[in-house]
């Protein structure tokens, strides 16, 4: 089920409406974005799995819901009702904080933001630094053209996130295998994800009762000697915390990294822009790819996507429209932003744009956890590449994998 319309823009220019849409240019599906939300704050659509989902197209209207305490993901959470998506996801994935509603998602979420502060992200900046100019050394000795996504988009977001846990530098080899089977760029086959994935489980089982015993500065430690007995937490609460980290921040971090390369790439304008003053324009660079980089990663863009959706737990109107009692909704934040309404000009890419109420890391409640480290690492890798290889250039086109759940970037060829 979607909806099948046309209507008429400020210059009298028919757009079709219709939701979900094929493959169009980017800037035509900017307009047919714009056209949808002027026209209605979300539509019905049935997802190939767990059956009819609400979308919302509109900026304002996803963040009344995604603040609205009435929608949940416990049916989801406890197997009552499949998520209504685009691929199905993962059991473990569900078992994570991803799916927890308050309270329970409430305390976990504390204890985490407090691992996770600016002030730590800020402390391992020049760590992340390192690393990526270490990187760059590696791929400068080997010689291009590279894949820059197993070379850097990757290899970055792992050390950092080792780092974060608290993996020992003896351990990371071995954990960034088990970890690799969580990723969607790892195409390996059905039996050894389950060794990996089982192997990754008893490590993170073990290191988390070591740093119970012996505590460090890392996020295990913290999790595992919270200070306040009621914010105590068993070794069953603080593993699916670590695997959604895991996943979390490698895959779509590296995703993210590999669609700023591509937007910049892809804008000789705007690289010039941030080629001129690279540490000041990183900052709004990264949020700019974060709404708007992926419709840069194709020469075609299709409309419809999502973040994970909720049930309503009762009857509730969002935007003047009614969402029923078990109804399902998700917000599309390729349409919301660019829904035309909450960010002016949106079908531009701006290094520099100023006001950017993007939804890409999601709102309220279930707002990314990880999304300082994420905005740092993005920082770090883009700024850092292009100050060392600023020639940077595509030789060959990226290769995306739709089927999987993250619609990974798997092969980025470049060369300087």
């Amino acid at each position: 089920m979607s909806s099948t319309e046309t209507s008429t823009n400020s210059t009298n220019e028919t757009v079709d409406t219709t939701y979900p849409f094929a493959p169009v240019e980017p800037n035509e599906a900017a307009r047919r974005y714009a056209a949808i939300a002027a026209e209605r704050p979300m539509t019905k659509m049935t997802m190939p799995i767990g059956g009819d989902v609400w979308v919302i197209h509109r900026n304002a209207a996803a963040r009344e819901m995604l603040s609205d305490p009435r929608f949940v993901r416990g049916p989801f959470r406890t197997g009552e009702r499949a998520v209504p998506y685009f691929v199905e996801f993962p059991d473990f994935l569900k078992s994570t904080i991803q799916f927890e509603d308050p309270p329970h998602h409430t305390k976990l979420r504390k204890l985490v933001q407090k691992s996770i502060s600016p002030k730590r992200v800020r402390a391992m900046r020049e760590s992340a630094v390192e690393f990526a100019n270490h990187l760059i050394d590696e791929m400068v000795a080997k010689g291009a053209p590279t894949n820059l996504v197993s070379d850097y988009a990757v290899a970055l977001p792992i050390q950092m996130l080792s780092n974060l846990l608290g993996v020992p530098p003896e351990d990371r080899p071995k954990f960034q295998k088990w970890s690799a089977a969580t990723l969607a760029v790892a195409n390996m086959p059905e039996d050894e994800v389950v060794q990996n994935m089982t192997e990754l489980f008893v490590y993170l089982n073990d290191l988390i009762a070591e740093r119970r015993k012996n505590p460090r500065e890392d996020l295990l430690s913290d999790l595992a000697n919270a200070p306040d007995k009621d914010d105590s937490l068993t070794d069953g609460e603080i593993l699916p915390i670590a695997m959604i980290l895991i996943v979390a921040g490698f895959d779509n971090t590296a995703n993210f990294i590999c669609a700023g390369v591509l937007s910049l790439l892809r804008h000789s304008d705007q690289l010039k822009v941030f080629l001129e003053d690279v540490d000041g324009v990183a900052p709004t660079a990264v949020e700019e790819v974060l709404r708007h980089g992926r419709m840069a990663i194709d020469d075609t863009v299709a409309g419809g996507g999502g973040l994970v959706p909720f049930v309503a737990t009762e009857d509730v109107s969002i935007d003047g429209h009614l969402i029923a009692k078990g109804e399902a909704v998700l917000v599309d934040p390729g349409s919301t932003n660019h829904d035309g309404i909450a960010i002016a000009d949106g079908e531009k890419f701006d290094v520099r744009r100023k006001e950017n109420p993007h939804l890409t890391l999601s709102y309220g409640l279930h707002h990314c956890l990880g999304a300082p480290l994420a905005r740092m690492e993005m920082q770090v890798a883009i700024a850092e590449l292009f100050k060392r290889l600023p020639t940077l250039k595509l030789v060959g086109e990226p290769v995306v994998d739709y089927d999987n759940l993250t619609t990974p970037t798997v092969d980025l060829p470049v060369s300087w």
